[in-house]
């Protein structure tokens, strides 16, 4: 069984690599809308803020450390929540690419992908016309060859890199049962250290479905491979983020929510920001008679070193 919460931690995922200008106004792009909206979201309530950065003039998905630097002192003055920087990137990234970043700034908490999949996002292309910039339709069309690459030694590398050399802890993402078998052989290796955090992901093409009965099944499977050594989070795409949500809430589990992962606030209706997302599953995790964890809360359930050891 996976390690009690006497709280909830919320992670709110601001930007991403998958949404484009296009699909929402209310998509972050310029390290100045990122800045914003992440110390919103933070004081909205989360405790976590998992962050990406993009091309200010275009808001493609960028590597480069110095674009992080624009708006990560900002958050850091803004707010004391954790700040959480993706080692997954973008789409078109190499694996050392998607590291320039995390390798320099040295946060608390990086997002690392279990395993390698087909991540699939070009059914989106057929949903919008009159894009805003000429590299959006491609980014997503070519998605249905495109293999997100994970392998084992990529993450050997990674855990090594940052986990020993910064002293960075994970969120572990993993979109299907295989991946948290991944987990558990690097666990077993001894190379992931306990509490480690679990990201299960749910809706993304090319990975676990959104159906309740997996949620269940990805739990249970992981409570089988790792007891009490772990902590747990649910997220899911689109339209089902809130309900996904909801129900790890009731099972004792960490939520995420943000733009990365769904535009929408509700049925037909967009959001108008992270902000938004996180006071609404803020406010249902404390219906359901819950305290959310402050991000200093968060830092010791995790074990992270805190934000005096990053490097911006």
């Amino acid at each position: 069984m996976a390690a009690r919460n006497d709280k909830i931690i919320i992670t709110c995922a601001v930007t991403g690599a998958i949404h484009t200008p296009t699909m929402s106004d209310a998509l972050p792009v310029t390290p100045d809308d990122i800045a914003t909206q992440a110390i919103a979201a933070a004081e909205a309530g989360a405790a976590i803020l998992h962050l990406h950065a993009r091309d200010p003039a275009t808001g493609e998905p960028t590597p480069d450390p110095e674009v992080f630097r624009q708006f990560l002192p900002r958050i850091r003055q803004g707010t004391d929540a954790v700040v959480n920087i993706t080692t997954g990137g973008g789409l078109t990234m190499t694996v050392e690419e998607r590291l320039a970043g995390p390798l320099e700034l040295k946060p608390e908490m990086c997002s690392l992908n279990m395993g390698s999949m087909n991540f699939a996002i070009f059914p989106m292309a057929e949903r919008y016309q009159g894009w805003k910039h000429d590299w959006e339709l491609p980014y997503l069309r070519r998605t249905d060859d495109h293999i997100f690459r994970n392998t084992f030694r990529d993450i050997d590398h990674i855990l090594r890199e940052l986990g020993e050399g910064c002293g960075t802890r994970f969120e572990h993402e993993c979109y299907d049962v295989g991946h948290l078998y991944n987990l558990a052989h690097f666990v077993d290796r001894g190379a992931i250290e306990p509490p480690f955090f679990v990201q299960m992901i749910f809706g993304i093409l090319g990975g676990i479905g959104v159906d309740m009965r997996h949620l269940i099944h990805m739990k249970e499977t992981a409570d089988r491979l790792f007891g009490d050594a772990y902590r747990w989070s649910v997220l899911a795409g689109g339209r089902h983020q809130m309900n996904f949500c909801t129900q790890a809430a009731m099972m004792g589990g960490n939520v995420r929510v943000g733009l990365e992962d769904s535009l929408w606030i509700g049925r037909g209706e967009l959001a108008a920001s992270n902000a938004q997302q996180v006071a609404k599953i803020r406010r249902i995790v404390e219906e359901l008679g819950h305290e959310i964890a402050t991000p200093d809360e968060a830092r010791e359930m995790l074990a992270l070193k805190g934000a005096g050891q990053v490097g911006f």
